[in-house]
């Protein structure tokens, strides 16, 4: 059974860091591209951040440029999502995502990831 677990959420004061980690497993190889994205109370579900096999390409939301940094560790079925300078807006749950062919480069949209996690809350208070 293919998961993706998240961890590495919690409750920070604005400027603090965190640093998000995602393990996929179940996958007969290793996953293709990971993303993470965010869903904060009353709004839909928005991209963050997205990484693929072998570290590139990357990509991040407007929102997070200069602040969050994904990554992969080397077996690429592991994804982390550095989040610095942190803000009360970034207060959301955030969901690790995967698609299951490698070839495929879905970017921020999230209609192409086939595999979801059950998210890890965030919580920046000012």
């Amino acid at each position: 059974k293919i998961q993706l677990v998240e961890s590495g959420g919690g409750s920070v004061q604005s400027g603090g860091s965190l640093r998000l980690s995602c393990v996929a497993s179940g996958f007969k190889y290793s996953p293709g591209c990971m993303g993470w994205f965010r869903e904060a109370p009353g709004l839909g579900r928005e991209g963050v951040a997205a990484v693929c096999p072998g570290g590139e390409p990357k990509h991040y939301a407007a929102s997070g440029k200069g602040r969050f940094t994904t990554s992969q560790d080397n077996t690429d079925r592991t994804v982390y999502l550095e989040m610095n300078n942190l803000k009360p807006e970034d207060t959301a749950r955030f969901y690790c995502a995967a698609v299951g062919v490698v070839s495929v480069r879905p970017g921020l949209d999230a209609a192409i990831y086939d595999f979801w996690g059950q998210g890890t809350r965030v919580t920046v208070s000012s």
